[in-house]
């Protein structure tokens, strides 16, 4: 009781603890959701039409789309640059898809199964002769032979040999990736084509369009240039700005946010010291390549960034730099060191063969194992007995598990190869120096190998070359001298307005790369910049950035945020619209004084008294802006106002142009010797309706509310 008495005098205060307990919980989980929610956005690519993309299913297509490229290309690895081509290529086509799947399920168009049969029965979409499935007599797609692939891909899921599952699986891979983009192909061709019929024409448009077209006028043209008033006679008034911005706000009309930096980028670069001391490694070098009998381990230790096989590779294997030396060397000859200014290298080459090769060779072959390496070169003894007496390869191939069948073995398919073992290099070697339809029996260090080369095309040089090759390099002390300078100097101007106005005394460069988007993957086109545009786009205006280390380990970063450019309607205080729009006040305004100069002029002559160049134009018509040499512009206003007068008239008023001020007399107007076809006319009109409109899928866009946020994660 005594307990209880305490509680209830102490109930206001237990309240008090007690609330502050459940708020403290309440603010916890709401804690926990909102870093929940901020967790989940840091995990989405982006989003289109309300739906997200999490990083994890977009570099799913990128692995996807990643893998045919390599596929095609023949490679096993894409360098940066095309990624990051990948990377846009999978956007672009993930955004336009989300667009029309939209549009079409409004419309209720749907891509079905009997669609897509007729599409590869007839085998004419180009995407199909990208596969492996096109008939190598006719050139076209076998759909009998893609058909005949899904049943054996299904029936070796669970084959023995995991070299041939795995074949089979990035075939299959490939195509299921080509049948998807088919679908998402015929689907916005099907959108397309419906609204192209929303466009039609009429018997009275296609005559005005023949008209237009065909009627060709030819005129004395008086012009009187802009150029010919100095832009600093001219007084330009601040509501002439407002007034004009009102006019053309149509045009500053951003869809997305972008943003401008002002930047100091330092590019470390050997000094001379490190010339020297390189220049010395490469003499010591030279004199151990030209004795060496093998150059593999002096390329080793050299750290050379051209690959050594060992074996003849095409001339296209080899740096172009390296590739333009090998035909004037002599075999077993050492080239001096030389320096490639435009790679930045330094360059050894020994060229060490030459030898007039296969490029493409067609051969079988059968794999033989054994139990031990003895057992199965006894076993490929009597395999290779077997086929001198006359015994079918192919049998004897499916006796020992194997299809015996014909492969084409191309140089690019191995002369990129990071390194070569032994046997692969053996085996190699056979295939490039056996006679055609005779039987090699290779020992390898597992086994041996039964070939037969059935067919070689294409001969070509083929050089076996050591080659070492590196970049002219900076040292550590070099690096860590311009890296002290620039901290100093970014400690010393931690406020971005002083960063830049004390940037030229101490001997940097403020540079601008304006207009910045998500959809970058680099800062001012400089590597490894990743977080560096992260702070682009989480910056405030006039921040300044840490100093950033990026580019290939040999740049130094440190940035300003200038400006950010909300999406909406840049307005009057931006400098490039500012300019654009100062630019059309000055051309209005002259054209004011020039059109008061000729209030009058009722011909040619009275024209030229005035000042006017004059020049006769022949050949203008309404459907195409007449170009006017001696003011170095189209002028569309110039041929609508030919159009409209009559032969042997005068101009009723001054044209104004885009550059100049014009009065014309019509001399002559005939018509090109062309029959009017009504039918192709209408057609053509519609084709060109369909261009105009060939920009739905910006509209699209605008209105789906896309967010790219790639720049987090690529």
């Amino acid at each position: 009781m005594a307990a209880l008495g305490t509680i209830r005098k102490r109930g206001v205060i237990l309240i008090c603890i007690i609330g502050f307990g459940l708020f403290a919980f309440i603010a916890e989980e709401a804690f926990r959701s909102c870093e929940s929610s901020k967790n989940d956005q840091r995990q989405q690519v982006g989003e289109v039409l309300g739906e997200k993309i999490s990083v994890t299913d977009f570099q799913k297509l990128v692995d996807e789309y990643t893998e045919v490229i390599k596929m095609q290309q023949g490679t096993d690895n894409l360098p940066e640059e095309q990624m990051n081509q990948v990377k846009d290529m999978v956007w672009n086509t993930y955004v336009q898809s989300k667009l029309v799947e939209n549009e079409a399920k409004e419309l209720g168009l749907t891509v079905t199964d009997g669609e897509l049969q007729n599409i590869l029965n007839e085998g004419t979409n180009p995407m199909l002769l990208q596969t492996p499935f096109v008939n190598q007599q006719t050139g076209r797609f076998d759909a009998s032979s893609l058909k005949k692939f899904l049943a054996d891909y299904k029936s070796n899921q669970s084959a023995q040999n995991p070299q041939m599952a795995e074949q089979y699986q990035k075939i299959y891979n490939y195509w299921t990736f080509i049948e998807k983009t088919l679908r998402q192909q015929t689907l916005a061709q099907k959108y397309q084509n419906l609204l192209a019929h929303c466009f039609i024409s009429n018997p009275v448009e296609a005559k005005m369009a023949f008209k237009e077209e065909n009627e060709e006028s030819s005129i004395q043209l008086a012009s009187f240039p802009y150029s010919d008033i100095q832009d600093a006679k001219i007084k330009v008034e601040e509501s002439d700005m407002k007034a004009k911005y009102e006019e053309l706000k149509a045009r500053f009309k951003q869809a997305i946010e972008s943003r401008d930096v002002k930047y100091i980028d330092v590019q470390v670069k050997a000094s001379s010291s490190d010339r020297l001391a390189l220049q010395k490694q490469f003499a010591d070098f030279q004199k151990k390549l030209a004795a060496a009998e093998d150059p593999t381990e002096i390329l080793h230790k050299s750290g050379t960034s051209v690959n050594y096989l060992g074996i003849p590779v095409a001339k296209d294997a080899f740096p172009t730099d390296i590739a333009a030396q090998l035909d004037s060397m002599a075999v077993g000859s050492t080239s001096a060191v030389k320096a490639n200014a435009q790679d930045n290298t330094l360059n050894i080459i020994k060229l060490i063969a030459k030898q007039e090769l296969p490029d493409s060779i067609q051969f079988r072959a059968i794999q033989v194992s054994g139990a031990t390496p003895e057992a199965a070169h006894k076993t490929a003894d009597s395999i290779y007995t077997a086929l001198q007496g006359g015994a079918e390869f192919e049998a004897l191939a499916k006796k020992y598990g194997q299809t015996g069948e014909k492969t084409w073995m191309t140089t690019k398919q191995y002369q990129f190869a990071p390194s070569m073992d032994k046997d692969t290099k053996t085996y190699i070697s056979a295939l490039n120096n056996a006679a055609v339809n005779s039987y090699e029996n290779i020992a390898l260090g597992q086994g041996n190998v039964i070939l037969q080369v059935v067919d070689k095309k294409g001969m070509i040089n083929k050089y076996t070359a050591a080659v070492i090759k590196k970049t002219i390099d900076f040292s550590q002390d070099t690096y860590r001298a311009a890296y002290n300078k620039i901290s100093s100097f970014v400690s010393a101007n931690q406020n971005g307005e002083d960063l830049l106005k004390n940037a030229a005394k101490n001997g940097y460069t403020v540079q601008e790369a304006n207009d910045m988007t998500t959809s970058l993957h680099y800062v001012a086109n400089i590597h490894s910049t990743r977080d560096a545009l992260k702070w682009v786009f989480d910056a405030d205006e006039k921040e300044e950035s840490p100093l950033y280390e990026c580019g290939d380990n040999d740049h130094l970063l440190v940035m300003v945020l200038n400006k950010i450019h909300r999406a909406g309607y840049r307005d009057l205080s931006d400098p490039q619209v500012r300019e654009m729009v100062k630019a059309e006040v000055i051309k209005d305004k002259k054209a004011e004084q020039i059109i008061a100069k000729v209030k009058g002029v009722k011909s040619i002559a009275a024209a030229k008294a005035k000042g006017a160049k004059v020049a006769p134009v022949n050949q203008v018509t309404f459907a195409a802006p007449v170009f006017i040499a001696s003011v170095g512009a189209s002028e569309p206003a110039l041929s609508g106002a030919v159009s409209a007068t009559a032969k042997g008239k005068f101009v009723s008023h001054p044209v104004k142009g885009n550059a100049g001020v014009y009065l014309f007399q019509v001399t002559n107007k005939t018509n090109r010797p062309v029959k009017f076809d009504e039918k192709a006319m209408e057609q053509k009109l519609r084709q060109r309706a369909m261009q105009y409109a060939g920009n739905f899928m910006n509209e699209l866009y605008l209105n789906a509310k896309v967010v790219d946020n790639r720049y987090l994660f690529f």
